[in-house]
């Protein structure tokens, strides 16, 4: 299938403006798995007043990111249990400024929590060791005992094409996703042609885009770029939470 397209170019909106408007480092997410055609669909019917984000005139990005566990699993399993308590932490590389974050990422109060670190993009495997007291706080302030930074290795390597939008409000957030690929160190790669990855990212109520998704069938679904991505390639893990996406947006 084709990948989702933009009926007209939307208004721009700078990097710097959503990062002072709608930073949304605490969060609600909703994402959605879609079609490329049913993406289409939802994007011709945006809120007058969307804009996208453009950086030099594009308004589509790539995405790298190297997702680290530990030997035991612990944020795969805390996902696929459904625990309250949480997290992911993951080195990011953003291809439009040449970038890169180190991310952690926890569920706390039923929202999603950001906290990141600038990290050098020539060391995409790594965290370094004076990152190691930031994760600790981080890990802490989500509830998460017991995970020593130390112990922390890269499983699973994501990429895939953005486009980010900024609500007419001005306060809340939507991604699409596509050309997902993933490779998880040792188990191999693969990909989902047909996936498209819509979220919504608000301060806690649906907005717009959620309602116009609703209205034309979609319903939030569990999807994790790390953890669905992992349970396709580590058969040996537990994958039911998941089971659905995996059954009808791989190839």
């Amino acid at each position: 299938m084709s990948p989702p397209t933009l009926a007209v170019r939307l208004p721009e909106v700078s990097l710097c403006e959503i990062n002072d408007t709608a930073p949304l480092m605490r969060r609600v997410d909703r994402k959605y798995a879609l079609t490329p055609a049913e993406a289409d669909a939802v994007l011709d019917f945006l809120p007058e007043g969307t804009r996208a984000l453009t950086i030099d005139g594009q308004q589509e990005f790539d995405y790298l990111s190297t997702y680290f566990d530990t030997y035991a699993w612990d944020a795969y399993l805390l996902a696929a249990r459904g625990r309250q308590h949480r997290f992911k932490v993951r080195i990011r590389h953003y291809d439009s400024t040449d970038e890169a974050y180190l991310e952690v990422k926890t569920r706390e109060d039923g929202q999603t929590v950001k906290r990141r670190v600038p990290h050098d993009p020539r060391s995409m495997f790594e965290v370094h060791p004076e990152q190691h007291e930031f994760l600790t706080s981080c890990l802490t302030s989500g509830l998460i005992p017991g995970i020593n930074p130390e112990c922390l290795l890269p499983v699973l390597q994501t990429s895939y094409r953005r486009t980010t939008l900024l609500c007419p409000d001005a306060s809340s957030r939507v991604t699409v996703d596509h050309r997902l690929h993933w490779h998880a160190m040792g188990a191999g790669r693969t990909d989902a042609p047909d996936l498209v990855v819509v979220e919504t990212k608000s301060p806690g109520a649906a907005g717009d885009v959620d309602r116009i998704l609703w209205s034309m069938g979609h319903s939030p679904t569990r999807i994790s770029k790390y953890a669905t991505g992992l349970a396709r390639l580590r058969p040996e893990l537990p994958t039911n939470r998941w089971h659905r996406v995996m059954r009808t947006q791989f190839s």
